[in-house]
């Protein structure tokens, strides 16, 4: 039989092969839309840093920022429609469920320890009441919705098996961009003070109070800055003079830059989920000197990377930072190790390649 010419009887099984393999391979490539309440906290740097990361991998994902009050009042904010492209849902577990679709796949992420027993003194009335009968039935619904559960550290995840469900969370620690988190060249001047640095909100829960004490104790050769803001004011009058508040800090580059300027971080938190800024500041290759306690164990190590001190004890912080500003050796030691511990364990690239390995394993099952 004579070849047809005729292009409307021609077929073309091979470019047909290659269109249904490119629409398999699309469908199994997971494309991961974020849902997630801007909230002005570590939680939107996270989804921020793991999109980016997830790009550079060559995977679709975006973010779909909710106002606020999406938060305490769901009910006045529009539920967004996924992207047509998005075949995986990846959310903070304190998210409202009536934003997250019910016919997708569902990661939740666990950020924070605020059930624990140690933040109930620091909450306040309102607080305590919001948490336990607004925050914690929400988060029961997330976890047991999710497909798959995650958690940024060990004490948040057992901490919430204690306190919310007790069911399997992967722990995946949060990352840093650790070619932007380095450290500085700044070379100390004789006589120049030991310069101490804390970032963080104000809060009780912080430890924010006994910084004024440490640093009247410390005298005029060590310095903290710390970014207080309009929340400190009121703290200001019993505040000594080698307090510096610096405000808010915008952006990854002002906090590099706070972090390349100062010798260590004074960071005195009762109760930590993870503690970003700590990672960041090892990464800029800062000793830590920390409270030993919460998530801050896994971060730290002690006699090593820094000095962790038991809560609250004003002593035991005088003594770690007079003795790691008096010894050049075993500090530079810390410094070293710090930056090392950064890279070895909390880049932005082993968090993302641990999620997309997750989105990857939930989609084979």
């Amino acid at each position: 039989m004579p070849l047809t010419t005729d292009p409307s009887h021609v077929t073309y099984p091979d470019l047909s092969l290659a269109q249904r393999m490119k629409e398999t391979l699309e469908r199994e490539r997971p494309g991961v839309w974020f849902p997630a309440i801007r909230a002005g906290t570590g939680t939107d740097v996270f989804t921020e840093r793991l999109v980016d990361g997830l790009r550079q991998c060559g995977l679709r994902a975006d973010i779909t920022w909710l106002p606020l009050r999406a938060e305490y009042a769901p009910w006045t904010v529009s539920v967004p429609e996924p992207p047509a492209w998005a075949n995986l849902v990846h959310v903070n577990t304190w998210l409202h469920p009536r934003f997250i679709p019910s016919n997708l796949p569902v990661v939740a992420t666990l950020h924070h320890a605020v059930h624990h027993p140690d933040a109930h003194a620091y909450k306040g009335v309102l607080r305590a009441a919001y948490h336990c009968w607004w925050f914690a039935p929400i988060e029961r619904r997330v976890i047991c919705r999710a497909d798959k559960v995650t958690a940024v550290s060990q004490f948040v995840s057992d901490s919430a098996q204690k306190s919310l469900v007790d069911v399997f969370m992967r722990v995946i620690h949060n990352g840093v961009d650790t070619k932007t988190f380095r450290p500085g060249a700044r070379q100390n001047q004789p006589g120049e003070p030991f310069k101490l640095l804390f970032v963080g909100s104000w809060r009780a829960l912080k430890g924010v109070d006994l910084l004024a004490p440490i640093l009247r104790e410390l005298g005029e050769n060590f310095v903290l800055r710390y970014t207080g803001g309009s929340p400190a004011e009121t703290d200001k009058t019993n505040m000594p003079a080698n307090m510096i508040d610096i405000g808010r800090l915008q952006g990854d580059a002002a906090v590099v830059s706070a972090m390349q300027n100062a010798d260590a971080l004074l960071f005195p938190s009762r109760n930590e989920g993870f503690g970003l800024v700590v990672v960041e500041a090892m990464a800029c290759g800062l000793p830590v000197i920390a409270t030993r306690g919460s998530s801050l164990l896994d971060l730290v190590e002690d006699g090593k990377t820094g000095l962790l001190c038991a809560q609250d004890d004003l002593r035991a912080f005088v003594g770690s930072i007079r003795s790691l500003a008096a010894d050049s050796a075993r500090y530079a030691s810390f410094a070293q190790a710090a930056r090392e511990r950064a890279l070895n364990l909390f880049t932005k690239e082993a968090m993302t390649q641990s999620y997309v390995d997750l989105y990857r394993a939930l989609f084979t099952r």
